[in-house]
């Protein structure tokens, strides 16, 4: 912290810069995302904090404004808008839908106190007198002077106050929730209780200031690490659960497109492909999870004639004998007279005769292909199930000696 290039500020700040701009194509798609944009705001007044309260950054601002420590101000500024960004991006994350409205008033009561604590900063600031450059140690130096000494205490007391919401309200959330979210609830309560003992070495070093005595080193060089430790532990808070969330969904995807693939080997020699969304190696997998499943059904649609309800109910006989539940036999029965629906269309249309057999008029819908997790489990018993694998070879036999 103590870092006189400011590279162990600069660095996270870039990095923090960077994940706010990742943030703002899907803030463009969805501008009325409201907890996507506490999200960005939080993650850019972040940066900011690590921007300005960098020594070399404090150095050029005073330069700038030709005012002795004019950098104060800013940083008391945005570390306080960091604190309101905090509590409104956790106001948002944990209302539901049905308290929107709710959420939304208490995030402009804290956008609004936020506001009046920044305006009181500057204000203090501009009515006392700070003549003598301070780096790193302005809190104590100036600790006895008229309207600072207010500005430091409120910042202070603005600060403890949100650190102290914001453990309790992680805290209390934590109790409820599981997974990623309580991980990521744990680590920002974790960091606001270093937020807090931050707090309380900076009060302590001005209160020996007040009663005469120095106890300076605690307000620089202890104070600071607990900070960043805390920057860092709350950053991880907030971001862990999102990018969990974010990672399971994608795996998810990858998984589903893996399991439907059975189904789709299957059907593919009657699929018309009416569709094609995919289009090479960079197709996003959501896209490429909808063409699979969009040619799976354009399979089923077109075999679906030669669905035999007769060889259904034989085949959810043989399920019924193994299958752990009465709905994993009906799924099996499903692929079976799927697996055979297929053999024969293969075999008209070898033939070249478009009529099949009449089942499509009491022929069997596919209950499991109605849902998504249904045609996962359908392409799951076709390249399983011994009942499929069964019926399909005997459809084989069948076609063959006709």
């Amino acid at each position: 912290m103590t870092n006189p290039n400011g590279a162990v500020f600069y660095i996270p700040g870039a990095l923090l810069l960077l994940a706010g701009c990742l943030k703002l194509p899907p803030l463009w798609r969805n501008p009325k995302d409201e907890l996507l944009r506490s999200v960005c705001v939080l993650l850019f007044v972040a940066a900011g904090v690590f921007a300005v309260a960098a020594v070399p950054s404090i150095v050029a601002i005073n330069r700038l404004s030709g005012i002795p420590n004019a950098a104060a101000p800013v940083v008391y500024t945005v570390l306080t808008a960091l604190s309101g960004s905090n509590l409104v991006l956790m106001i948002r994350w944990s209302s539901g839908p049905e308290d929107a409205e709710r959420a939304a008033r208490w995030a402009r009561r804290c956008n609004w106190a936020t506001l009046a604590v920044i305006a009181a900063i500057n204000g203090l600031f501009a009515l006392g007198e700070a003549p003598v450059e301070r780096l790193v140690d302005l809190d104590t130096y100036y600790a006895n002077t008229p309207y600072i000494r207010e500005m430091i205490v409120l910042y202070l007391l603005a600060h403890t106050a949100a650190a102290v919401t914001m453990t309790f309200l992680c805290a209390r959330w934590a109790r409820e929730v599981h997974g990623p979210l309580r991980a990521g609830l744990i680590l920002i309560v974790v960091g606001y209780l270093l937020n807090l003992a931050y707090d309380a070495l900076k009060f302590t070093a001005l209160g020996a200031r007040w009663t005469g005595h120095d106890l300076d080193r605690l307000s620089w060089p202890i104070a600071p690490p607990f900070a960043a430790v805390s920057a860092l532990l709350i950053g991880i808070g907030f971001v862990l659960p999102l990018l969990s969330q974010r990672l399971m969904n994608y795996a998810g995807m990858w998984r589903r497109y893996h399991q439907l693939q059975p189904a789709w080997r299957e059907l593919r020699v009657a699929t018309r492909r009416s569709i094609n969304l995919a289009g090479g190696i960079s197709t996003p997998i959501d896209v490429r999870v909808t063409q699979i499943e969009s040619d799976i059904y354009d399979g089923i649609l077109s075999v679906h004639p030669f669905l035999n309800p007769e060889v259904r109910e034989l085949s959810l006989l043989e399920a019924r004998k193994t299958a752990p539940t009465d709905e994993e036999a009906a799924v099996i029965a499903d692929a079976a007279v799927l697996a055979h629906a297929i053999v024969m269309w293969t075999r008209h249309a070898a033939d070249g005769n478009a009529s099949p057999v009449q089942h499509a008029g009491d022929g069997p819908l596919l209950a499991s292909a109605t849902s998504t997790l249904g045609l996962v489990r359908l392409s799951r018993a076709l390249s399983r199930s011994a009942v499929v694998r069964a019926t399909r070879e005997a459809a084989v036999l069948e076609s063959s000696t006709r």
